[in-house]
């Protein structure tokens, strides 16, 4: 190999591994950023000094039971430099016990420090059931709240089946095991077991919103009955405490509990153990790589807009 070829390869080698070295750094500091972001937002907020700050948490999508965001609310609970709890909410409902819990959450809170709620475009069935967890609810005119209710949803395919030459076979302990069920017809007996499960449920929902908002007789009824409002009819009707913003609620806070409108709102949302290669993943992708899939099983306390023609 001649003197002149040993060398462009030799120089091709130190770009190599220069390109290398440089993409590596890059990664590195990348990595540290993104640890830094997650590390102040998911970390100690102590550090913002005597005056403290108020603690903004997310409550969207469908709700289940979130370990992370009632371990969240136990911890801004206890922080004496959270002054204030807002939660956020915007969503149809989920699961009655994903609500309940939240609702416990809030309430053991608000004994700590002043817990508010602000609706957004949508907080009803069992977000609605977490919003009454806090001290005042603020909604906008066009949110759509209440549909106070529980539902036990299935599917009957039997006929189906049969069309097919399927006989679907179950095999149980007793007749009411596994009631209601697709592959089986619903029974006057099932039905009535089934009934008898959602009423004891809705009876408690019903309970906890006479409670909380000072309802009662035909009153407590008429709200109760699983329509929606717009945030203004429910402020009208006794469901919501006013028709305003977070800044609505910011002002309340300052002007109520002595809660300065000067400190400012931190969220506090239960954030992912940082993973270098996750985050990287989701900061170039974000989430088109990956489908949240959510199953919901047993008793719900949602709403959602009828879809059929």
């Amino acid at each position: 190999m001649s003197l002149e070829a040993d060398t462009i390869v030799h120089s091709r080698r130190l770009r190599r591994r220069l390109f290398f070295w440089r993409t590596l750094a890059i990664a590195t500091l990348v990595a540290v950023v993104v640890w830094a972001v997650q590390h102040y937002t998911a970390g100690d907020l102590r550090q913002l000094g005597r005056a403290g700050y108020v603690a903004r948490i997310s409550v969207s999508g469908v709700i289940v039971e979130d370990r992370d965001l009632l371990e969240r609310i136990q911890d801004l609970a206890s922080d004496p430099a959270a002054k204030a709890i807002l939660v956020d909410i915007d969503s149809p409902g989920g699961t009655v016990v994903g609500g309940e819990s939240l609702y416990e959450a809030l309430r053991a809170a608000s004994a700590e420090k002043p817990v508010v709620a602000v609706m957004g475009t949508t907080a009803a069935s069992a977000a609605y059931m977490v919003a009454i967890g806090t001290d005042r609810i603020f909604a906008h005119s066009g949110t759509v709240t209440g549909s106070v209710g529980v539902l036990l949803q299935t599917a009957q395919v039997t006929d189906l089946l049969r069309s097919i030459g399927v006989t679907p076979i179950s095999i149980k302990s007793s007749p009411l095991k596994a009631v209601p069920s697709p592959v089986e017809d619903l029974t006057p007996a099932g039905r009535e077991a089934a009934q008898e499960v959602v009423d004891a449920m809705y009876r408690m929902f019903v309970d906890m919103v006479g409670e909380r908002r000072g309802l009662s007789g035909d009153r407590l009824a008429s709200v109760t009955d699983g329509r929606i409002f717009t945030g203004r009819q429910a402020m009208d009707l006794g469901l919501v405490d006013s028709v305003a913003g977070e800044k609505g609620a910011r002002a309340w806070l300052a002007a109520e509990k002595g809660v300065g409108e000067d400190l400012p709102t931190v969220d506090r949302d239960p954030t992912e153990e940082f993973s270098f290669f996750g985050s990287a993943t989701s900061l170039l992708l974000g989430k088109s790589l990956s489908t949240e899939r959510l199953i919901l099983d047993g008793l719900i306390s949602v709403w959602h807009a009828d879809l059929r023609s």
